[in-house]
């Protein structure tokens, strides 16, 4: 079976781990189906899984790839459900304590097909091609649960959105603008936040800048880098949302302020089944198309794992078959 996997883990040089070629194809448990992968959403958590760190043991050779989209055997497009979890456990699937993705104890979706849970597909959404609907599994149902579960924002209010290329960025100004939200996204660079404009954003910042004043909410994908900017962005009793921790997951935090001035910090992690559904329905309902900012074919991969590592991003990245 063709594949994109990790042959072994280089915390310091993760694109260098990445191979492509054959690999063995995967177990058929009992009430699981193959899905014929089309379409695979690149994220940080297959950056993450190349450097040695996750939830569970990596034990190489990995078959990369969390998020994505193709047909099963009877021709039906679907797109996949990231999250795995014991088939007795009720409620919440990402509190679940035995939780896993695809490309942690069970093969990625960077491969011709991949097996899952039968709750794990549904239906290709009305309006979306493979290539659009195989990015909503991770960063965009991260950032609807981080905007619409977890925020408490209503219409009219303003969040901030730390980085303005990334996919959970790309997609939080996208929900934000559609539901109503004033939307304010810092940014490396210039054309980082020009991106930023087009899906959306009502005011932009260069990353650390001074905002005209706080805002309700911020959106803090990055960790080390952007936490201190965050919590200093944030109104007294609004609230500082964390999913994430590219440039690091031991930040300094300012307790006085926290305490001070009754700032909510909350955590968020990828989001349940009925929170994908309820995501579908509502980009359909407001026309929302995810931007994808590159396709490459996944005999390529590695060119879009080095692009993410150097921050080279304009939305999300999608391999292809």
């Amino acid at each position: 079976m063709f594949a994109v996997f990790a042959e072994r883990a280089d915390f310091d040089d993760p694109v260098s781990a990445v191979r492509i070629g054959e690999q063995p194809p995967p177990a058929t448990p009992d009430g699981w189906i193959k899905v014929s992968i089309k379409a695979a959403g690149l994220n940080w958590h297959d950056l993450w899984t190349l450097r040695g760190v996750g939830m569970w043991p990596i034990v190489p050779p990995v078959v990369l790839g969390v998020e994505g989209a193709g047909h099963l055997e009877s021709g039906e497009p679907v797109v996949v459900y990231p999250l795995v979890t014991d088939p007795d456990w009720r409620g919440d699937e990402t509190l679940d304590p035995t939780r896993h993705t695809f490309s942690e104890k069970l093969p990625g979706t960077f491969a011709e097909h991949v097996m899952v849970p039968r709750r794990n597909v549904l239906p290709l959404p009305e309006g979306l091609g493979l290539v659009e609907a195989s990015v909503l599994g991770t960063a965009w149902l991260t950032a609807y649960r981080l905007l619409f579960t977890k925020s408490g924002l209503v219409p009219g209010q303003t969040m901030l959105v730390q980085g303005a290329s990334g996919g959970v960025a790309t997609a939080l100004i996208q929900l934000g603008r559609a539901a109503g939200i004033r939307v304010w996204v810092t940014g490396r660079d210039i054309e980082k936040r020009k991106l930023a404009e087009r899906l959306g954003a009502h005011r932009t910042f260069r990353t650390g800048g001074e905002l005209p004043e706080q805002v309700d909410a911020v959106f803090d994908t990055a960790g080390a880098a952007t936490w201190a900017h965050s919590i200093d962005s944030t109104r007294p009793g609004g609230t500082v949302l964390s999913c994430g921790a590219a440039t690091g997951a031991t930040p300094e935090t300012a307790l006085r302020r926290v305490f001070r001035d009754q700032i909510s910090i909350r955590g968020s992690y990828l989001g349940t089944r009925d929170e994908m559904l309820r995501m579908i329905s509502f980009l359909h309902s407001a026309q929302i198309t995810p931007v994808v900012g590159r396709t490459l074919p996944m005999q390529d991969a590695r060119e879009g794992f080095s692009d993410m590592w150097h921050g080279r991003t304009a939305g999300k990245i999608v391999f292809t078959r």
